[in-house]
């Protein structure tokens, strides 16, 4: 059989089930073969056989354009065709598994009989989210390169940009946007509760002593879009809030002003720093001047000076207490000399404990004289 083929010029072509090809004779493209035997005219190795294995979908080949130009029927009948404009993507599903994922502008051909074949266009200027159903699909099938995640946590917000301008405000989720030839950027801002401290700061008080004083404050976001655009950085700018108004308040005022009435002036600076960072979105609570930290030469001058003043303070209320101790001295020695009987039971006291002090107590020439004087106090008494 093959030495008769070869006489008449013709071979013997055997496609598999999983094969298809594409037939020319002198170059010239003839149709696609299906599975089976065939014997084709193969005058002077005329006949090129381009077999293309069903194990890949994809149909490539030099000779697309001519299959498609010269024999379209053949070629709608084989293959599937998707293709997107401008602007656009197609999600295609193989047995409703998905493929592929085209991009704008992009054409993808599939055998048909590797299908079935669906596809599904999508308007991303009118559709710019991709669904969570969807997205959690392409995840899964790995098909992530036409749009981008935007993850937003709990107690943040995401303000979301195409290509420079703002077009959504995200709850805490995930969400995801078809790129389609776009740039899309996300810019997430917490909304919880959050500190800044301001350390270290060095300020010119107005009798010209340098101090330095550290500051904290308490703040949050509530106008997301104000923070963000308004300022570059809503952070810093409440930093340099506070830098200015402190510096400004404690500025003009002198060293001890600003100790005795540090509360005053911290409440002053602060109702400032709260009314401006407002205007850009920002809730401050909390304003604290946490320290006056003095150079150390004026710390020790303070301190002797600190020193001196209760120095004089306990000397004041030294003098007071003797003069106040001599006054009741002054006063006992009035009453007894005025009353001779007191003067006597003073003397008794006195005796008492000086015996109470000793085990022996021996009074010469005046025990008798003691007693004499009791009697004539009873007998005074009795009178």
């Amino acid at each position: 059989m093959r030495i008769l083929e070869r006489i008449l010029g013709r071979t013997r072509v055997l496609i598999q089930e999983n094969e298809r090809a594409l037939h020319l004779v002198k170059g010239e493209l003839r149709t696609i073969l299906t599975p089976g035997e065939y014997s084709l005219a193969n005058g002077q190795g005329s006949l090129v056989i381009e077999r293309q294995n069903l194990a890949v979908p994809e149909f490539r080949s030099p000779y697309e354009k001519a299959l498609f130009d010269k024999l379209p029927e053949v070629a709608a009948e084989h293959l599937t065709v998707v293709r997107t404009k401008p602007g656009e993507v197609a999600v295609v599903e193989r047995d409703g598994r998905i493929h592929s994922v085209l991009g704008p502008d992009q054409r993808l051909v599939l055998w048909t009989v590797a299908g079935p074949w669906t596809s599904t266009v999508i308007d991303t200027q009118a559709e710019p989210v991709v669904p969570a159903a969807l997205m959690r699909r392409l995840g899964d099938a790995r098909q992530t390169a036409q749009f981008v995640i935007v993850p937003v946590a709990d107690g943040q917000i995401a303000l979301v940009y195409i290509d420079g301008v703002m077009t959504a405000v995200q709850e805490p989720g995930v969400h995801a946007y078809w790129k389609a030839g776009r740039t899309v950027t996300q810019k997430v801002i917490d909304l919880k509760r959050q500190s800044l401290d301001v350390t270290g700061q060095e300020v010119l008080t107005l009798d010209r002593v340098t101090i330095r004083i550290n500051i904290t404050a308490d703040y949050r976001v509530v106008d997301p879009v104000k923070a963000a655009h308004d300022v570059k950085d809503f952070s810093d700018a409440l930093y340099r809030a506070l830098q200015v108004a402190y510096r400004r308040t404690l500025g003009a005022m002198k060293l001890d002003q600003i100790l005795e009435r540090k509360g005053e002036v911290n409440a002053e600076a602060a109702d400032k720093v709260r009314a401006d960072m407002a205007k850009i979105g920002l809730e401050v609570s909390d304003i604290t001047l946490k320290d006056v930290i003095l150079p150390g030469e004026m710390r020790e001058i303070l301190n002797m000076v600190v020193q001196a003043e209760k120095e004089a303070e306990a000397n004041v209320i030294r003098r007071r207490e003797e003069t106040n101790a001599t006054r009741s001295l002054l006063n006992t020695a009035k009453v007894m000399a005025e009353n001779p009987v007191m003067l006597r039971l003073k003397e008794l006291e006195a005796l008492e404990a000086i015996a109470g002090k000793v085990d022996r107590l021996t009074v010469h020439n005046g025990t008798g004289g003691l007693m004499h004087d009791l009697v004539r106090l009873r007998d005074g008494d009795a009178a």
